[in-house]
């Protein structure tokens, strides 16, 4: 009888040890497949981020030569006002650059800052496409307000991005008080730099 037992509780480890190995076996393969699909969706994101890059620099690399503007700064505004083009803004108004509008174009909720971030509805520009929402936004620096032609003259006058960063802060473009960071970051991590002249 005693050796029965024994038998038993020497097949019931060997069990055990099994499971514990297949669990250990499992943990390791979905470890491994769940850091690939991270991979993946890390560059799926950079290529999709890369791919807004592309079809923005098409438009704003031009504008170096034909308003002064560096395509570095122009591509990261489109980054930042749009979240990548992923905006509502821009999905459904082709607005890239946050540029507000007249009281009979479409409203949406924004994020203003004064002493603290509030939001306010505002009205915004309708594009019939991100060629026209660049170009839009190009006249905008290089002729400015109804109220200023010459406000955005320092952006362009810029020696660099950094500096055009902070001329559009100046200039009263955002009201958010890190922007001009933002926007050096942006150029920085995606190396827009190499887009200017």
């Amino acid at each position: 009888m005693a050796k029965r037992k024994k038998k038993a509780k020497g097949l019931s480890f060997i069990k055990r040890s099994m499971v514990v190995l297949l669990a250990f076996a499992g943990t390791i393969l979905l470890l491994g497949h769940s850091v690939e699909q991270e991979r993946s969706e890390r560059e799926a994101e950079f290529n999709d981020r890369q791919s807004f890059i592309d079809a923005v620099a098409t438009y704003a690399v031009p504008l170096q030569e034909t308003h002064g503007i560096k395509p570095s700064i122009a591509i990261a505004q489109a980054i930042v006002e749009s979240n990548w083009g992923k905006s509502g803004l821009s999905v459904r108004e082709n607005n890239y650059f946050g540029i507000k509008g007249s009281a009979s174009e479409p409203s949406y909720a924004t994020l203003e800052y004064d002493e603290e971030w509030i939001e306010i509805r505002a009205s915004f520009r309708t594009y019939s496409s991100m060629e026209e929402s660049v170009t839009d936004y190009a006249n905008l620096l290089a002729g400015g307000t109804d109220w200023n032609p010459n406000l955005y003259q320092p952006v362009i006058e810029a020696e660099d991005y950094k500096e055009a960063a902070h001329a559009l802060k100046s200039a009263g473009y955002a009201t958010d008080p890190s922007y001009p960071e933002k926007l050096i970051d942006i150029v920085e991590q995606y190396s827009l730099y190499e887009y200017d002249n």
